[in-house]
């Protein structure tokens, strides 16, 4: 049985033989992906609040305990749990309530992340809305309604405003260079896979160096002449040549 053997070498030249194909495609597949990005994604905005978290003694429930300013753990631990009570269903129905924006619970919690910033006891709340005035009037309504709620939940808990939110002069998403590369790359590289895949089911022989290359042990007894390409003339390879250095008749 013959091993089947892939010479990296020819994988190349083949596709630097059909590079043409391959720019062609990087270039129509990057202009396909601009068109989606512009005319069918809507771009978002993000308008973010920063708020302080000051806690000495806190009560949740009926534990308590007592943090320091390089506590720096626990203090996330506090900044998680501020994050569980801002995707709580109350805070959020009264955030709509408040904004007057038409949205349900689930499409405002899509709407709202927070994180700690750096691991200290600042946490940022980001929310993302296709409108830049929507984005930092909810943003603004939260930085209003969770210090009292989480005052209201978690005894001994200080939120302080450290910085608003403001109408976002920028899109935050889609990013028309990122996705248009990335229809580049992706056109390329579908374009070099289905080149490299002709090319390794093609069985068809087309030169006699493939056969002595390929089996060696094997002698090559006869090859069939390209009939096409030897003449223009209507008789093809078996037209009449005229001797070198002599004249029509032979002579």
């Amino acid at each position: 049985m013959q091993e089947e053997v892939i010479d990296l070498r020819e994988i190349f030249g083949v596709l630097l033989k059909k590079l043409w194909i391959i720019i062609l495609s990087a270039i129509v597949a990057a202009g396909a992906f601009f068109s989606y990005t512009y005319f069918i994604i809507k771009p978002t905005y993000q308008s973010s609040v920063l708020m302080y978290v000051n806690n000495s003694n806190v009560n949740i429930g009926s534990a308590s305990f007592s943090i320091s300013s390089s506590d720096l753990t626990a203090a996330q631990k506090l900044v998680e749990t501020y994050v569980v009570i801002l995707e709580s269903r109350k805070v959020l129905n009264e955030v709509i309530r408040e904004a007057g924006v038409p949205y349900t619970y689930e499409e405002m919690k899509d709407m709202v992340t927070a994180s700690a910033v750096n691991n200290t006891e600042v946490f940022r709340v980001t929310v993302t809305s296709t409108s830049p005035q929507e984005a930092e009037n909810i943003a603004n309504k939260i930085a209003s309604i969770l210090p009292t709620k989480i005052a209201d939940i978690v005894n001994g808990s200080e939120v302080r405003i450290v910085d608003y939110g403001i109408v976002p002069d920028k899109k935050s998403a889609p990013s028309y260079t990122k996705n248009t590369a990335i229809g580049a790359l992706a056109g390329a590289l579908v374009a070099a896979f289905i080149i490299v895949v002709i090319h390794l089911f093609d069985e068809v022989i087309r030169t006699e160096d493939y056969l002595t290359s390929t089996y060696p042990d094997i002698p090559l007894l006869a090859v069939v002449p390209d009939m096409n390409s030897s003449s223009s003339n209507k008789y093809g390879y078996y037209a009449y040549k005229k001797p070198s250095g002599g004249d029509s008749d032979g002579k």
